[in-house]
């Protein structure tokens, strides 16, 4: 392929601003043995992949959830433009361990980030994260939105934040200048008096005006002309917090499950992350600012990384009115639960559903939940259109290549599912969750094709880095644990006989292992400490393994657990066998990274070598 001449001088600025380091170099020289694209990199948040229509239809036929009416013509018309990796799955249903995983293209015991975390790049297994990568092949690399990793970086034995991208437009300021609708954060001032100590986490609205409604109690207590303020935003808002039989509802506490944003369409925190990035690429080469901050706009000359992380359709779910008015036409189906599968249900799950139970709401609040949720995925998909539509605009305008990677939800979420509200379980609503890679050329990812066979989120980060010229087969990359989804397009990747993750979070340390026909789930450590009795798992008792087996054929939903079944038995054990023999075995990390995150001691276990094989036969 001809280079074009403007990316020509591109390659030639970035050798300028790169260490004379060789695999900086060997790196850029990789890279300008092909045009690199731009590459626009969406997540989103909390997200099921049955809120898609196109999802729906190649899982099941259908355009509708399950659950009834969802609305998504820009990703259905992304799915179009590209290919669908429709069986993807995540390495772990939390934010902050699943995001660590896309970043760093490793598996969770690989990385040794298993929940929420803090951690830092100084321990001796550290390798650069994906846009630290990119920066080394010559891009410019942005983050616009939430990110999630929570990495940190020691000096002088003390971790400080350790920024990954070059541009980083994140929400955190956008909050404190009351860009977002909703906010919450620690206030050491109101009012212009210093508050000690400050108040923590305070949640507020603000309104078209630029006013803060506050919610929150000890405001109210330790300001009396506050008081009732956090009440009238319940009303105000029409909220619903997340309450239980014995932790009854609060106006200023609870994730908000339903209600409407302060703020118009285009105007929330989502809304926000999507007009930032336009403008962004407006402001070629020239400052532009944003709230309190200002930020320098994108340098044509150079080939363009972004990844835009959305909020949606995380809580608080406040869906703009006029979307909300839409989906309150409907009515849903709400998934219905028995006691007698939380009898059968293993009991770190358990935990799980009973931290976010939901089945004690009324109707009309199991409605409402639902239709907000809907209705909230419904704008975001529109924030979606609108970013990818100046993203190909920007890249056409200059001549220049283009990728846009798309992936639903950093997991997925519960919507009465099981009995419960949240995330944090190995269940297929908590774990698949498809990609979309579109691209200008149409040959390593055709448009409207399906792939059916397993993906995970750790191919993001190879996919990433080979679309921008990395040759993967180097040692550079070999600690990428992932496949480039494109040779899994073309067949030229290995086919998986299943996929495997591991969280902490919530439910205390768990590992699954999911075929085509069969998911098992296990606890895998005895607790959360590192480096503690690593085998445990492969002593104990299956009882004390906690195990959940679903046969997905006869049991989509996941309510029947045959873990104790005789007939499975079989079956059970050599997926137990695996997934701990891969888990605990295949080169699992385990890093002591401290209330400071300031640790670097790492514990290994490499007693199964090459378990993690991709093939499984039952």
């Amino acid at each position: 392929m001809k280079r074009s001449p403007l990316l020509f001088f591109a390659f030639l600025a970035a050798l300028a601003l790169l260490p004379a380091s060789a695999p900086a170099q060997q790196a850029t020289s990789q890279a300008q043995s092909v045009v690199q694209p731009n590459v626009l990199w969406i997540l989103t948040d909390d997200q099921r992949y049955d809120s898609i229509r196109a999802f729906n239809r190649m899982l099941h036929g259908r355009e509708m959830s399950e659950l009834g009416y969802v609305e998504s013509p820009n990703v259905d018309r992304l799915a179009a433009m590209g290919t669908t990796f429709v069986n993807t799955y995540c390495q772990a249903q939390g934010c902050a361990p699943s995001r660590a995983s896309m970043h760093f293209g490793r598996y969770p015991f690989r990385s040794g980030v298993y929940e929420f975390e803090y951690h830092n790049n100084n321990a001796p297994h550290c390798k650069p994260t994906l846009p630290e990568q990119m920066a080394s092949l010559g891009y410019q690399t942005t983050h616009i939105g939430k990110l999630g990793v929570r990495l940190k970086t020691v000096q002088n034995n003390w971790a400080k934040p350790y920024p990954i991208y070059q541009t980083d437009l994140n929400f955190k300021q956008l909050h404190r200048d009351g860009l977002t609708g909703w906010g919450k954060d620690w206030f050491y001032e109101i009012d212009g008096i210093k508050l000690d100590p400050p108040i923590k986490q305070l949640r507020f609205f603000v309104t078209p005006d630029g006013e803060f409604e506050y919610a929150s109690l000890e405001l109210e207590k330790r300001f009396p002309k506050y008081a009732g303020s956090a009440e009238m935003t319940m009303k105000k808002y029409d909220l619903l917090r997340h309450f239980t039989p014995s932790k009854p509802p609060a106006p200023d506490n609870g994730s908000i499950l339903a209600g409407v944003s302060s703020q118009p369409a285009g105007k929330t925190r989502d809304g926000w992350y999507a007009s930032l990035f336009g403008e962004y690429l407006k402001s070629e080469n020239q400052p532009f600012p944003v709230g309190s901050q200002t930020f320098d706009g994108v340098d044509p000359t150079k080939p363009l990384f972004c990844h835009i992380g959305f909020d949606f359709p995380h809580t608080p779910v406040l869906p703009p009115a006029d979307y909300r008015e839409c989906f309150q036409q409907h009515t849903y189906k709400v998934p219905q639960f028995s006691e007698s599968e939380l009898e059968s249900m293993p009991k770190q799950m358990q935990k799980q559903v009973k931290a976010g139970y939901s089945d004690h709401f009324t109707d009309a609040q199991k409605q409402a939940m639902i239709q907000d949720y809907f209705a909230f995925c419904a704008y975001g998909d529109a924030l979606v259109g609108q970013a990818t539509d100046d993203f190909i605009r920007y890249s056409n305008d200059h001549q220049q290549p283009w990728v846009i990677v798309y992936v639903c939800g950093d997991h997925g979420w519960k919507l009465n599912d099981h009995g419960s509200v949240s995330k944090f379980t190995p269940w297929d609503i908590d774990a698949h969750n498809p990609i979309i890679v579109a691209a200008s050329d149409k040959q390593a990812f055709p448009a409207s094709k399906v792939v059916t066979d397993f993906t995970e989120f750790v191919d993001i980060a190879p996919t990433i880095l080979a679309a921008a010229g990395a040759d993967l087969s180097t040692e550079r990359f070999d600690y990428l644990d992932g496949y480039d989804l494109a040779k899994v397009t073309s067949g030229d990747a290995p086919v998986r006989d299943y996929v495997v993750g591991e969280s902490h979070a919530v439910t205390g340390p768990r590992a699954f292992i999911r075929t085509k026909e069969y998911v098992l789930s296990l606890q895998t450590r005895p607790d959360k400490r590192r480096g503690v009795d690593m085998q445990w798992a492969m002593k104990a008792d299956y009882e004390d393994l906690d195990p959940g087996l679903y046969h997905m054929p006869s049991d989509p939903h996941e309510i029947h657990n045959l873990a104790f079944d005789d007939d499975y038995r079989e079956v059970a054990e050599k997926l137990k066998d695996k997934l701990l023999r891969i888990v605990l075995g295949d080169g699992r990390i385990e890093v002591e990274w401290g209330p400071k995150a300031d640790g670097t001691k790492i514990h290994r276990s490499s007693f199964a070598t090459g378990a993690h094989d991709g093939k499984l036969e039952l």
